[in-house]
């Protein structure tokens, strides 16, 4: 047969790569966001959704600046060391730059900051790997769309179509009369255990959401002292920028001086 002419052979080497522009970018947003604002907070993120974080995004836009990218890109903009920091103690806040984190720029006081990110913790429903926040059991007979979690009255049975689906996810069901039935108790989940992707499925499937999404800040550094305060727990460190400590050398990649891949960048 002839070759048809819609099967074409994409190289994947002649594709464009963005990330050294986004890094250098990113790089360059921060470093011109220091001199502009009064507070830098370090923080870190749990439960991490994108669109929970463009709303912190959104509600802070008047007065404040959010990056979201690569750890190490994020600590070579404030300096890895005394010598190369743009502004005095910058450097310190990079030994916070680990994991989920991101920065703030921000011209917010502390206690605002704090008092506004305590308070904001979207529910989401959570993904393989999550710990159960609590216990979710679905009761025998006929099901409905919430699984219990409302009373009957003001819920509606479970759509038949989605009986095969609940069947190889491990649900025992049957089909009556076009009604999804179950003979027993089938628990989905029990609180502090670790959630497998069937799990989460389901709970999604009843309307279950238990991830919470929370924004913790980690430290913050003040332009108009010069110094860091790193928050633990709830044991607070005061660092002055003037002691001369550095956080320790952090390697960029590549010869060329890359920084890296950002992740997500404002």
């Amino acid at each position: 047969m002839p070759r048809s002419k819609r099967a074409k052979v994409v190289h994947l080497t002649k594709t464009q790569k963005k990330g050294k522009e986004l890094t250098l970018r990113l790089y360059a947003n921060i470093r011109e966001c220091i001199p502009q604002y009064p507070y830098i907070y370090v923080f870190s993120v749990e439960n991490m959704r994108n669109n929970h974080l463009k709303d912190v995004r959104s509600q802070l836009a008047n007065d404040s600046r959010v990056f979201f990218g690569k750890t190490r890109v994020m600590a070579k903009a404030l300096g890895d060391s005394p010598s190369t920091e743009p502004y005095p103690a910058t450097s310190l806040l990079a030994a916070h730059l680990s994991g989920p984190c991101g920065l703030i720029f921000s011209e917010r006081d502390p206690q605002s900051m704090l008092d506004y990110l305590s308070a904001f913790h979207p529910i989401s429903y959570a993904r393989a790997g999550t710990v159960a926040s609590y216990s979710f059991t679905l009761p025998s007979g006929m099901l409905y769309t919430r699984g219990g979690e409302i009373p009957i009255t003001e819920d509606v049975p479970l759509a038949h179509s989605l009986e095969p689906t609940l069947r190889k996810l491990g649900v025992p069901t049957r089909l009556e009369k076009g009604r999804v039935m179950l003979d027993e108790e089938f628990q989905v989940c029990k609180e502090g255990e670790v959630l497998g992707s069937g799990q989460t499925t389901l709970l999604k499937m009843f309307g279950v959401a238990m991830a919470e999404f929370g924004v913790e800040v980690r430290a913050w550094w003040v332009k108009e002292t010069g110094t860091v305060e790193a928050v633990e727990g709830a044991e607070q460190v005061n660092i002055k920028g003037t002691n001369g400590k550095g956080v320790g050398d952090i390697e960029m990649g590549g010869e060329d001086g890359d920084l890296g891949t950002s992740d997500d960048e404002e």
